[in-house]
């Protein structure tokens, strides 16, 4: 009985055992008992083939020709080895059951090995594989690759800001400016630790004077003490203060003054050691520095130096305390727990501003004190790497590691050779590369750094999946395939490259130092790939496609290119990025673009599949496939743009009807439709918690259809972010795009370093001191740029938006340079603005430096609605262009800080089309206001066999449309932006004895079908064009004045930002039999004043919100002058009031009013008339009064009566700001009394009636010059 219990237990235990042996054999793969050990030696012709089933351990370094894996060969790296294998082969083919594997993902490899890809590309056909290349880890068909590193923090954030220079292990800095005014104090020991600081606002309180010489008096003798000014401290100091200053050693701080920078250094009981500076506020336009530093020895003998700065930098103080150990190491505090990152490891620092090549490389050290999430660095930085959120915005810089314990690397030469692209770099780019081919059984990659991989050859890049299909469960992949926990450095082509795979895993991977497109998709049909906490950045132009290149490589290389043709760079070529999406059916989440030439994510369209994957999808799939996730990314320091959804690629080859080399840049437009169909409902592409700061051109430039984002962050870009759908037409008729709850920062405090990477440096617009500027120093920056429309910005805020003079600034603004359309139906609701001057929260545009000319026809048709009087103050009303008399009527407010007016009504766009000819210029007249045209050149091409105008329009008015030449033969009127029974009479100017065939259709632009609906008969009576109907409508001939007349309605119902209606664009369509004879079609001469309309304002204009229920000191004055003669019969009666906010002070006597408003407050302060006998005989009174006045006083004059013009007492109005005077009988005048002259300072005049209605900002701020 006993021997059976024995022999059951001994049996349980080998099964045990067994068991357990074979988990440990099949989680790590070198401890397989079945393994041989191979130690080849080094012998660079060996060629290695592993075949047969044979299972080989490496366990020494290596030499040999190549390695070749196949029918059930396995080839394990030994995890036991304390040296580093190193293993050099021209190249390793896997294939047809061959496995190699180094550790697994259940046994991670703890070890230290490198394997080197050499060979050269010159060496004829040695060890060149027609698929694969050269310089290879090849996985065909049948092949499993598995690399699986030690578990490592891929990358973080730093948390604390990183100073250049420092902060050194166990340093100090201290560094503030506004808020926190007074006299700044720290005590430090003798090895340099501060033990306490305070502050003391002795600008204040004579009370913070006494308690500040009480602080000094408790400070033990021996201690060092650092004492400095910030902003000011001099007001309220008093005895008590100066004697214990000049007791410890100082010899200027009884003499402060105001603002004077002042720092001191010393040890307390021996003044003798002290150190001061001390010099005299140079004012608003000056700078000026007070720098103390003294070298201190610790009882360990080792030294340190304190230094304290306090200074005034034109408008900003700023106070800086540093102690710097003379160590040359630097403590990093990160974001994330980095104990698995070792001494002797490589890291890397991202920049934080403009310029991508501030990110700096470090070495770690040995860190026994550190915590956690502390690492130490040998050498300080150069530059400013910012660790913390700064205006509400995270510019943590990343924080990532370069060094992995597998390391596959090429061998390189030491300079460029051959015909490997030398003209552009001069140095080798021939690196080793991973491929993993169709049918490949497994691949999984884990925990390894790659460095010099790539070739600027195509198909060789680090990692590269192609036409490897599905790569998850969908394809048979049990795990799935993934790329994880890799760092790619000195990468020759690319990072990673999904060609024709779906499905792949792409997490913790970080590109560094990259030519050409760094994560990338190449064809169009790739989807359903998870780019998950991935970081690019140093990623520069390639010379593989149009896209990679840069102007010099696009101009050069003429492969692909028709002959003759020279691309264009910014057209054809140009896009570098870091995240290069073919499909928007792909998800990125948690990535951060940090620096590339260009962009950072760009979503491109390929309208059919290129290359190898033609046919895998029909035409337009892609520019209507939904969008995967996109959610809390970061793009910062790139060129061109932090992320854009716009173009496409060229899919068809250089011929004589388009020269441009395939794939280059072509336009294409993106409209996300559940199952790519756009027949059926659209499916926004949502953007969330996206974050884009210190990008020169962009924060995001996105083209769509439904593309919506919420929650995101903008901030220190050229321009924030520009929403766009159609220049003409939307490609999506009914979608919008919108921004929610997001913030937009202009100038945040992240100001950058001056120095020569930082090419424009210049100075703030709130402040007016130092920062690095995204463009040229008078780039009008601007955080939400209104482009095309539909959009809606909604609950967002604005914050740190301030022009100059010299450089308009707005927190809103127009693209510039623009022909295209703009939609009324751009709406903004529930802003909110933060440290925004109200005459910087819009901007319409001038002419002059970056705006040019501007007088394209986007540019004066542009258009704002203010749904809830955030912006305006007038809920409801429509900001507009000031000059675009279409839009405007007689209650319309001036803004003259924006160039713009406040509006009311209703509002639409006609597109008007003309053929035969295509290249006049249109004038349009509004009949209300037929001395003031609008002019419109067209929005195409002069080469067009069209030519399409597209101004916006008030509805329910009269127009009338005049040439530049011979009336088109065709014209076509489109309705946009109509809803059901809207109308515009509208008329045409032909020469007499034309004739007309007119009709009515409804074009499906979806679908391409048109329908006649109707047409139209003439009629001898005006009066007849109302008595219309769906299907037959009347026109009107007038011979005398040449003008054709229709009234044109819409009958059917239109979705809310829909342009046309639900069954597809109205439209009316005039052929016209022209005389040969004619000559220019202008009939303004002789349809005005025939035509002419009185103005009326069909919509009332909206009340403006009270002052006092706004959440911002800042807010517009309603201002309105009058001063005009009305007649009955013989009797003239002289009338004038001024209107301030709604409170009328009307004139009584025949002179002139003044009154005057405080432009701190907007309160009325005083109200005076002075008759015209003063004026005649006393004009000294007025000159007196004037002179009495304070500055920064707004003046509202209006005249009564006949005014006294030749008396001197009217220079008192140049003296307010008034230019060329030449008075009239009339005379209204809006100006100031001031140092500066605002932009609202106006005089109008006339014979009998003169009026001003403009709102005026408060407080009256001057805008500083550049």
């Amino acid at each position: 009985m006993m021997m059976m219990m024995m022999s059951y237990l001994l049996y349980k235990v080998g099964w045990f055992l067994i068991l357990n042996l074979s988990a440990l054999f099949a989680a790590c793969p070198d401890q397989d008992p079945n393994l041989h050990l191979w130690n080849p030696g080094h012998n660079k012709e060996h060629q290695v083939n592993i075949g047969h089933n044979r299972k080989l351990l490496l366990s020494s370094s290596a030499t040999v020709h190549s390695i070749r894996i196949f029918d059930g060969g396995k080839l394990v790296i030994s995890n036991n080895n304390e040296e580093t294998i190193v293993l050099r082969t021209r190249s390793i083919l896997i294939e047809d059951g061959g496995e190699l594997h180094i550790g697994s993902e259940d046994c991670p490899f703890q070890k230290n090995v490198t394997i080197i890809l050499y060979g050269r590309s010159d060496e004829e056909t040695e060890g060149l594989h027609s698929y694969f290349g050269l310089k290879y880890i090849g996985v065909s068909r049948g092949g499993t690759l598995e690399l699986h590193g030690a578990h490592k923090l891929s990358w973080t954030f730093l948390n604390s800001t990183l100073h250049p220079g420092g902060m050194s292990e166990g340093g100090y800095y201290f560094e503030r400016s506004w808020g926190h005014r007074g006299i700044i104090v720290h005590v430090i020991n003798r090895i340099g630790e501060v033990i306490h600081s305070d502050r003391f606002d002795t600008y204040k309180s004579k009370d913070e004077s006494k308690r500040l010489a009480e602080y000094l008096d408790r400070v033990k003798d021996g201690m060092i003490i650092s004492v400095a000014v910030n902003d000011e401290g001099s007001a309220n100091l008093d005895d008590f203060a100066k004697n214990a200053l000049s007791k410890l050693g100082s010899k200027y701080f009884r003499h402060l003054g105001f603002r004077h920078p002042w720092s001191f250094i010393t040890v307390k009981g021996s003044p003798e050691s002290s150190s001061e500076d001390h010099v005299i506020y140079q004012g608003a336009r000056g700078s000026a520095a007070a720098k103390v530093f003294k070298l201190f020895h610790s009882p360990h003998g080792n030294h340190f130096t304190v230094g304290s700065t306090s200074e005034w930098v034109q408008v900003r103080p700023k106070v800086t305390v540093t102690i710097d150990m003379h160590v040359n190491s630097t403590i990093l505090q990160l974001v994330d727990d980095a104990r698995t990152w070792k001494p002797g490891d490589v890291i890397f620092v991202a920049s934080t501003d403009y310029s991508m090549h501030q990110a700096e490389e470090f070495q770690l050290l040995h860190c026994p004190e550190c915590r956690p999430n502390q690492v130490k660095i040998q050498g300080k930085a150069k530059y400013l790497h910012t660790g913390k959120e700064i205006d509400g915005v995270d510019m943590r810089a990343e924080v990532g590691l370069l060094s992995r314990n597998i390391v596959i690397m090429g061998e390189m030469e030491d300079h460029c050779y051959g015909d490997n692209a030398c003209k552009f770099f001069e140095f080798d780019t021939v690196g080793g590369h991973i491929k993993m081919g169709v049918g490949f059984k497994a691949a999984h990659i884990e925990g390894v750094e790659l460095k010099h991989m790539g070739q600027q050859s195509m198909g060789h890049y680090p990692i590269h999946f192609h036409m490897t299909g599905d790569l998850d469960e969908k394809g048979g992949y049990h795990p799935p395939t993934y790329v994880k926990g890799v760092s790619i450095h000195e990468s020759f082509s690319r990072c990673v490259t999904i060609h024709g795979s779906n499905g792949l895993l792409v997490k913790d991977v970080i590109g560094y130092k990259i030519l050409g497109h760094c994560f990338f998709t190449e064809d169009g049909p790739e989807e359903r790939n998870t780019f998950d906490h991935c970081l690019g950045l140093l990623v520069k132009a390639g010379t593989l496609l149009p896209s990679d290149r840069d102007s010099k490589m696009c101009r050069s290389i003429k492969e692909g290119v028709y002959p003759g043709y020279i691309p264009k760079p910014r057209q054809d070529c140009n896009a570098v990025s870091t995240f290069w999406i073919a499909n928007p059916n792909n998800n990125l989440i948690n990535c951060s673009a940090a620096g590339s030439e260009e962009t950072g994510f760009w979503f491109i369209f390929h309208h059919v599949p290129t290359g190898p994957s033609e046919g895998m999808y029909s035409p337009g799939y892609s520019e209507h496939v939904p969008l995967g996730k996109f959610t809390n990314n970061r793009a910062h320091s790139n060129y061109r743009a932090g992320m854009m959804i716009d173009n496409g690629v060229k899919t068809t080859e250089a011929n004589v009807m388009d020269k441009r080399p395939f794939l280059s840049l072509v336009g294409a437009r993106y409209s996300p439709h559940k199952g790519a169909d756009p027949h059926k409902p659209r499916e926004p592409a949502i953007i969330k918690n996206y974050i884009a700061y210190k990008n020169q051109d962009h924060g995001a430039w996105l083209r769509g259809g439904d593309v919506w984002l919420e929650n995101c962050q903008f901030a220190d870009n050229g321009i924030g972010l520009t929403l766009a759908s159609g220049g003409t037409f939307p490609d999506d008729d009914g979608a919008k795009q919108e921004v929610k709850n997001s913030l937009f920062v202009g100038e945040s405090e992240n100001r950058g370093t001056q120095m020569a990477e930082n090419l424009v440096w210049g100075p703030s617009g709130l402040d007016h001191s130092g920062r690095v500027l995204p463009k040229g120093v008078t780039f009008p920056i601007r955080g939400m740029q209104i482009y095309d429309g539909p959009i809606n910005v909604e609950n967002c805020t604005f914050r740190k938006f301030a022009a100059l003079d010299g450089r308009h600034t707005s927190a809103i603004g127009f693209r510039f340079n623009n022909s295209w359309q703009t939609c009324p139906n751009n709406n903004v609701t529930r802003i909110t603005f933060q440290d925004v001057p109200i005459t910087s929260r819009v901007f319409f545009g001038e002419p002059g430096p970056w705006f040019h000319h501007l007088d394209l026809d986007g540019d004066k048709t542009t258009i704002l609605h203010d749904v809830d009087g955030s912006v305006s103050q007038f809920p409801g009303a429509y900001v507009v262009k000031h000059d675009n008399w279409l839009l405007r009527h007689s209650d319309c407010i001036d803004v003259p800080d924006w160039r713009s007016a406040i509006c009311s009504g209703h509002y639409a766009q006609v597109y008007i089309q003309a053929r035969r000819p295509a290249n006049l210029k249109m004038k349009m007249i509004k009949d209300e206001y037929s001395n003031k045209p609008l002019y419109l050149k067209g929005a195409l091409g002069k080469h067009s066999h069209y030519q399409q105008y597209q101004p916006v329009v008030m509805l329910q008015k009269g127009y009338t449309v005049h040439w530049d030449g011979p009336a088109p033969q065709e014209v076509t009127l489109w309705l946009i932006n109509f809803n059901q029974n809207d109308w515009i009479r509208v008329g045409l100017c032909y020469p007499q004895g034309s004739t007309f065939n007119i009709i009515s259709d409804i074009h499906n632009r979806l679908s391409k079908r048109t329908f006649k609906t109707g047409s139209f008969l003439r009629t001898q009576q005006m009066d007849n064009l109302d008595r219309g109907h769906p299907s037959r409508g009347y026109y009107f001939f007038d011979e005398d004045t040449g003008l054709l007349f229709l009234k044109v309605k819409a009958h059917k119902k239109r979705e809310a930002f829909a342009f046309c209606s639900s069954a597809g664009c109205e439209r009316i369509k005039i052929k016209a039999s022209i005389p040969k004879t004619s000559r220019i079609s202008d009939c303004a001469m002789k349809a005005y004043p025939k035509y002419s309309e009185m103005p009326t304002v069909d919509v009332p204009m909206p009340q403006r919100i009270p002052t006092e229920q706004l959440t911002t000191n800042d807010h517009f004055l309603e201002v309105k002058l009058e001063s005009y003669q009305t007649r009955f019969f013989h009797i003239r009666q002289d009338l004038a009031y001024v209107d301030i906010n709604g409170r009328k002070f009307y004139h009584a006597d025949d002179g002139m009013q003044i009154v005057v408003i405080d432009g701190q407050s907007g309160k009325v302060v005083d109200n005076r008339s002075f008759r015209n006998a003063i004026l005649r005989g006393i004009p000294v009174h007025v000159e007196n009064y004037v002179a009495s006045m304070k500055n920064n006083s707004i003046t509202l004059i209006t005249s009564k009566g006949q005014i006294i013009s030749e008396r001197p007492w009217n220079k008192v109005l140049t003296q307010l700001g008034a230019t060329n005077v030449k008075l009239k009988d009339k005379l209204v005048f809006v100006g100031f009394k001031g140092d500066f002259q605002p932009e609202w300072v106006k005089l109008v005049v006339g014979e009998e009636v003169a009026k001003l209605h403009e709102v005026l900002p408060i407080p009256v701020v001057n805008k500083l010059k550049l």
